[in-house]
C-alpha cells in the first residue's frame, strides 16, 4: 500500500483529504506543521507528499526545499488555497501545485498519476 505524507495546519482539511485518501486504498500520516512533516518524512518514508504552503513556522516552501535535499525521488504536491503561489520561483521545485478545493478530484488524479495508478 503506497503512502501518503499529508501536511497541512486545517484540521477540516486533513479530515476530509485523509478519509478521500483512505478510501481511494492509501495510507496516510498526517503533519500540522512543517518541522513535524520534515521529522515524519524521515521516520515514515512516504512514497509522495501533499504539502500546504501557508503554515505556522517553517512554511511550506522551505519544507519542500528541505524535503527535496533529503530524498529528492519523492513525489511532492504543492497544495495550496492561494494561486500566487504558483509563481514563485521556489514552488517550480515541487512536483505539482493543485490549488485547494471541497472536491479533490483534481487532486486525487495528481497523486495517482505520481503514484503510478
Amino acid at each position: 500500500m503506497k503512502k501518503i505524507l499529508l501536511v497541512d495546519d486545517d484540521t477540516s482539511i486533513q479530515l476530509l483529504y485523509r478519509e478521500e485518501f483512505v478510501d481511494a486504498g492509501y495510507e496516510v500520516v498526517c503533519a500540522y506543521n512543517g518541522d513535524e512533516a520534515i521529522e515524519k518524512f524521515k521516520s515514515d518514508r512516504p512514497d509522495l507528499v501533499v504539502l500546504d504552503i501557508q503554515m505556522p513556522g517553517l512554511n511550506g516552501i522551505e519544507v519542500l526545499r528541505q524535503l527535496k535535499m533529503e530524498n529528492a525521488a519523492v513525489p511532492i504536491i504543492l497544495n495550496s488555497a492561494y494561486h500566487e503561489y504558483k509563481q514563485d520561483l521556489g514552488a517550480w521545485a515541487s512536483d505539482e501545485y493543485v490549488v485547494k478545493s471541497p472536491d479533490i478530484g483534481d487532486l486525487l488524479k495528481v497523486v495517482r498519476k505520481y503514484l503510478g495508478e
